[in-house]
């Protein structure tokens, strides 16, 4: 990391708590898979947010929602996606993410 740019949000969470986690986040994942050319970033995003939810992994949702939107992905196409997996991956975990995306895009709690 540059010394003048900001804190990743993995070093923000874990700082000097997990290091190498924070190295691999950044670095790896970020830097390096997220960066291959083979997948469009919009792409990644659409993937990673059905990965998440088919895994039940709403923790890590806010974050790849917003990251999502910022690479293309529209509200109404995020919401049509978690509502097309409740078919595949579950009803309690489509439920859970969509709680997640309304959290988000409309400030509801």
């Amino acid at each position: 990391m540059a010394a003048d740019a900001a804190p990743s949000g993995a070093q923000r969470t874990f700082g000097d708590f997990a290091p190498a986690l924070v190295d691999y986040t950044d670095n790896v994942l970020f830097g390096q898979v997220w960066e291959r050319p083979e997948l469009a970033p919009r792409d990644r995003s659409l993937i990673t947010v059905a990965s998440l939810l088919t895994s039940g992994s709403t923790e890590q949702l806010t974050f790849h929602l917003a990251k999502a939107r910022d690479n293309g992905l529209t509200e109404t196409e995020l919401i049509e996606a978690i509502t097309h997996l409740a078919f595949y991956a579950g009803w309690p975990k489509a439920m859970s993410a969509m709680t997640v995306a309304k959290n988000l895009f409309r400030g509801d709690n």
